[in-house]
């Protein structure tokens, strides 16, 4: 990354744990993508457990863009009959950032196999924020965040905004 495409953009965090089993007690996944920005000094101002639901992941995401531009939603982006993340949040994208399911699924094969073809992980912006959409296991959101969301984010936004 160029440096001069990098503009200083103040990052404020939020996260959406998606799951119909999981509470913000044992939510260990949003947890841990907390702990990773709380890391890179980026604020999480927004959190919140809902369920696998079009409407409900809607309006938190609407919810989180007042506040946040830079929303990690976790969970729900499986094959499953309930996991609806993908369908919630992608017709609401206004670009979609291709390259970051791309990778996280090549990163994710070299610990998980093959098995990495069922995630359906997407990132894209909305109104100059962007939004990540990745699964909801712990390993999966260490990979996404660690590795790709922080050393990026700032260089997202500063296109985003642009």
């Amino acid at each position: 990354m160029k440096q001069e495409h990098v503009q200083p953009v103040p990052i404020t965090g939020a996260v959406i744990t998606v799951s119909t089993t999981r509470t913000q007690e044992t939510d260990s996944s949003g947890k841990t993508i907390q702990a990773i920005l709380a890391e890179a000094k980026i604020p999480v101002r927004h959190y919140a457990v809902i369920p696998d639901q079009i409407e409900a992941i809607r309006l938190e995401l609407y919810q989180a863009l007042k506040t946040c531009n830079c929303i990690i939603i976790d969970g729900g982006t499986g094959l499953t009959h309930d996991d609806c993340t993908i369908e919630a949040v992608t017709p609401l994208l206004e670009k979609k950032i291709d390259g970051f399911g791309e990778l996280f699924r090549m990163k994710s094969f070299d610990e998980i196999g093959t098995s990495t073809m069922l995630s359906r992980a997407i990132a894209g912006t909305i109104r100059g924020r962007v939004v990540f959409c990745i699964p909801g296991s712990t390993p999966a959101v260490t990979l996404a965040t660690k590795t790709l969301i922080v050393p990026e984010i700032a260089h997202i936004l500063s296109h985003a905004n642009k």
